[in-house]
């Protein structure tokens, strides 16, 4: 049995949070390392480590509060726009292994990227290439 990560000891109540938002299955605190003021994660209390692992129910709990608390967030800070994100999996930075939403407020001129800055370069992708991805993603 692993140890349980500081996600699940937030929602045990083994580790203290800033808690600004919680339901039965979702729990939402302002993160101890922000990348912004009011930097916020929304995390199932049910632990998963990839989005693909949760229950349905759990996954419309999540996004339900991840929409609930994005105007919140913004509002608290006075923030000029949000960005949200997920890191899904090792790959792509994940760094606690149980699914979290980030809630980044963002500020004018605060020297952050779009989102589309996360992954470096872009493919050069043919059309063939393109269609190809496409329908392996609608058949599945």
């Amino acid at each position: 049995m692993s140890e349980p990560t500081i996600f699940e000891q937030i929602v045990a109540g083994d580790i203290p949070a800033r808690v600004v938002y919680e339901t039965d299955t979702t729990i939402a605190f302002l993160d101890a390392n922000p990348l912004a003021p009011g930097h916020t994660l929304v995390v199932p209390k049910e632990a998963h480590e990839r989005l693909r692992d949760l229950p349905d129910e759990a996954a419309a709990d999540l996004w339900a509060a991840v929409d609930e608390l994005t105007p919140r967030v913004e509002d608290a800070v006075d923030a000029d726009g949000l960005t949200v994100g997920v890191n899904d999996g090792a790959a792509a930075g994940q760094e606690v292994p149980h699914v979290h939403v980030h809630l980044v407020p963002r500020f004018d001129g605060d020297g952050g990227g779009p989102i589309h800055g996360v992954a470096g370069g872009r493919p050069d992708l043919s059309d063939g290439e393109l269609d190809d991805i496409a329908g392996r993603i609608e058949r599945d």
